[in-house]
């Protein structure tokens, strides 16, 4: 005859697994500071083509960032501290260079009348496929930066108030001046 072997009741193995994976699900926590807010432009209906637009060479500002996250700007190396102050001089433009964005005068209305701005300007952020995250964020955040630090300026010139300060509709008129392009390339192997 043979020999009955006692069978394990594994009845209440699905609740305890079901109960550590609950657990395991509200005790991890998850860093979600970092990241980039960006607003994607609107979908293109499916009848109309997408248009490319020739851009002056004059008007881009090309950023790279290799592999070894070294920073290229305008094919110059530069460290991720200078970007700031270079991309502001880029965008204003104040002695209207040959080699910057060519300025455009409009008139804004009061208080700030007729101004040159360079509305063409785009700044071309590309990256290599092995360029780290922090690297990359670094480089966005000093660009956003500079944006952000023209726009203070604009709001304590004419308005004298922080930027965070004025109302939406004066803003968005600080945002016409400096509107911010910044253009992401798909991620190539650029190399060391």
């Amino acid at each position: 005859m043979a020999k009955k072997v006692p069978q394990i009741n594994a009845s209440s193995m699905a609740d305890i697994s079901f109960l550590l994976l609950i657990f395991f699900l509200v005790t991890t926590s998850m860093d979600v500071n970092q990241g980039l807010a960006r607003r994607l432009p609107a979908p293109i209906p499916p009848d109309q083509k997408a248009e490319d637009k020739d851009i002056n060479k004059r008007n881009l500002l090309v950023v790279k960032i290799n592999s070894a996250n070294q920073l290229m700007v305008q094919g110059q190396l530069m460290d991720v501290k200078q970007l700031r102050e270079n991309a502001k001089k880029f965008i204003k433009n104040e002695e209207n260079a040959d080699y910057y964005p060519k300025l455009v005068e409009e008139d804004f209305g009061a208080p700030f009348g007729v101004l040159k701005y360079t509305k063409d300007h785009v700044i071309s952020v590309q990256n290599d496929v092995d360029t780290q995250y922090q690297a990359y964020l670094d480089v966005q955040n000093e660009l956003v930066a500079a944006y952000n630090e023209l726009r203070e300026e604009c709001a304590q010139k004419y308005f004298h108030k922080a930027y965070a300060e004025l109302e939406e509709d004066q803003q968005k008129r600080i945002q016409k001046i400096y509107p911010q392009k910044i253009s992401e390339a798909e991620p190539k192997n650029y190399g060391n």
